[in-house]
């Protein structure tokens, strides 16, 4: 059976014993590199503050770019990520059939392909848009690489909560794509995302604890008891919903937005809730059914920021 391998001079792929490696399977071992469904959840947040900053429909143009500028910004940190930390994927059930894991690409030539992504992503937003958004996504990714990747994420429990911030960028990339300028609103999209980020990934490292474990890297259910978490997933879900409705008067939006954002982040708070019952309840693992919260976390921020998008498009009283 045939794979990739990696030459160890210069990273670079090469052909390991029998065959031949097809060149689509080069192609979709470096697009793994990048984790697309992440990047999928980044341009989520990164489109509807445009709307808001236009105050309707955004030049398609501008929306373009801005999303491929997008992109390939977080393809680049997430390649870093992939390299720096292929000995923890190596460990992990979940990420083991990632590209580095798997020796599909080599370390040099990830890091190449990653600093071309990162390259490219500043001169689209920079061109593309402006160099506001183009500083503040080269700021993300440096804070995804150096701080959470490099620093947090093996040393505290709380790395996801200030790792995270790096993820909290795209609302203000987008909306100063638009704009040229931060502004109140932009900031609390970033607030939104900041306290979101905690209970939407402690949920899925419930599910994963032991592999956490195994690789050493102390997420807060490695560390803490379930009920502990718990408690700490419903109070950042609590100031999620806070900050969401908060957004309604500053941003003066009209009334879908606050509808939705009001019956989207119940929802929230009742799987918020709920998961703290079972875990007072002494259920553990697979029994306390946290995915419930991560699946939904993940609906409710699309939910939430598809609003911002389209309440701008409405009649307005």
């Amino acid at each position: 059976m045939s794979r990739i391998d990696t030459d160890t001079t210069v990273g670079s792929p090469v052909v390991a014993s029998q065959g031949r490696v097809r060149f689509s399977d080069v192609v979709r071992a470096y697009v793994a590199l990048t984790k697309p469904r992440i990047i999928e959840l980044l341009l989520v947040t990164t489109l509807p503050p445009m709307f808001m900053a236009s105050g309707g429909w955004p030049d398609p143009l501008l929306a373009l770019w801005t999303l491929i500028g997008g992109m390939f910004a977080a393809g680049s940190a997430n390649v870093f990520n992939c390299v720096l930390d292929r000995d923890i994927d190596e460990k992990m059930r979940r990420t083991r059939r990632r590209p580095m894991p798997r020796h599909q690409v080599g370390p040099v030539a990830a890091t190449i392909f990653g600093v071309v992504l990162g390259v490219v992503s500043i001169l689209i937003l920079g061109f593309g848009a402006n160099w506001l958004s183009a500083i503040l996504a080269t700021t993300a990714n440096a804070f995804y690489v150096f701080v959470y990747t490099m620093w947090l994420k093996r040393r505290t429990s709380q790395n996801i909560v200030w790792g995270g911030i790096a993820g909290c960028f795209p609302p203000l990339i987008g909306w100063t794509a638009v704009a040229d300028e931060v502004a109140l609103a932009p900031i609390l999209m970033f607030v939104i995302v900041f306290f979101w980020t905690p209970p939407h990934t402690w949920a899925m490292a419930f599910r994963y604890r032991e592999d956490y474990a195994a690789a050493d890297v102390p997420m807060l259910p490695v560390v803490m008891g379930p009920e502990r978490v718990a408690v700490r997933i419903l109070v950042y879900s609590a100031l999620t919903v806070a900050t969401s409705i908060l957004l309604w008067p500053v941003a003066e939006t009209g009334w879908f937005y606050p509808a939705v954002a009001a019956v989207s982040g119940l929802v929230f708070l009742v799987e918020a809730v709920a998961l703290l019952r079972r875990a007072r309840a002494g259920l553990t693992d697979s029994a306390l059914k946290a995915m419930r919260l991560f699946h939904y976390s993940n609906s409710y921020i699309a939910i939430l920021f598809l609003a911002m998008a389209i309440d701008p498009l409405l009649p307005q009283a």
